[in-house]
């Protein structure tokens, strides 16, 4: 049996679920896209072949392996998008959480059943139908659980709008012992320099008191000073539009000290090492145009 244990961003890692590329179907149209980036490089004829994501989620897995994390893989579906494992599901402290995600999305957490049938049953559990919440907007920080979500009237016209009010109530109701902060996400269906798809695109801890943040990402000002006072200025690396676009703040902690990152986020990783981490680097730029990079690929069942 697994004994599932999250309760924040960066604590030593020791099981994770890492999506697959494997049989990723082909070329979406841009109808079939789910967010701008992604209909960005199927307009351009650029969008990424099937042999590239595996050779990079293959990098990937590499340094799991290295750190001797028990790494756990979907299985295949053919013709299946099943890279982003963070959105179908998520842990917060003993519990996985099953996504209420876009409907026929929900044959990837059946491909998870490895993981599931290792599980305590009446720990999964199931939101009701109206709570929409995708793991890339759930982050535990200790005492604090951080959602990101967008409660516009217009919430439903955004195919990039993943998590709703009832998401942050539903939460909070199951950790009254946290508390639970909620940020609105800025939202485009057409920019992807205008869209955090989630929380995670925009804002990450690191080590035990830092954290990757970018401005724009948050509709109301206020939300975003709560985690620059939070985590403190001197420890913020503040991100810009392009870098954001490119997702550097969707690095992975394998533990306080050790953070998996795209190779050619220089800036970043040189800011990381001068903090004294240490910094995996591993392609995975191809992976990027989908608009989801390492934690999205990820699925944390077990931190020490």
């Amino acid at each position: 049996m697994i004994d599932l244990n999250v309760v924040d961003e960066t604590s030593p890692l020791k099981a994770v679920i890492l999506g697959t590329a494997e049989s990723c179907g082909p070329v979406p149209t841009i109808e079939e896209a789910y967010d701008p980036k992604s209909i960005e490089f199927i307009k351009a004829g650029t969008y990424p072949k099937e042999a590239d994501m595996i050779k990079e989620m293959d990098a990937f897995a590499s340094v799991f392996h290295k750190y001797d994390v028990k790494v756990y893989r979907p299985e295949v579906l053919e013709d299946c998008n099943q890279i982003f494992a963070r959105d179908i599901a998520f842990v917060i402290e003993d519990n996985l959480f099953h996504a209420n995600i876009l409907p026929d999305r929900e044959r990837e957490f059946e491909a998870i059943h490895e993981v599931l049938d290792n599980i305590d049953p009446n720990k999964i559990i199931r939101p009701p139908a109206e709570v929409h919440i995708e793991g890339g907007d759930v982050m535990p920080w200790n005492d604090h659980i951080f959602i990101g979500t967008y409660t516009g009237s217009d919430y439903a016209s955004y195919i990039t709008a993943r998590t709703n009010i009832e998401a942050v109530e539903f939460i909070r109701d199951m950790f009254p012992h946290k508390t639970v902060k909620s940020f609105e996400l800025r939202k485009s269906n057409t920019n992807p320099r205008e869209n955090a798809l989630h929380l995670d695109c925009c804002f990450q801890p690191v080590g035990k008191d830092k954290a990757i943040l970018h401005k724009n990402g948050f509709l109301v000002e206020e939300e975003y000073q709560y985690l620059v006072d939070f985590f403190g200025p001197d420890n913020i690396f503040e991100i810009d539009k392009e870098e954001m676009y490119q997702m550097f703040s969707n690095v992975f902690s394998i533990s306080p000290e050790v953070v998996v990152s795209e190779r050619n986020f220089t800036r970043l990783n040189n800011w990381l090492r001068d903090q004294g981490f240490t910094v995996e680097e591993i392609p995975y730029a191809e992976i990027a145009k989908q608009e989801g990079l390492l934690r999205c690929s990820t699925m944390p069942l077990v931190r020490a």
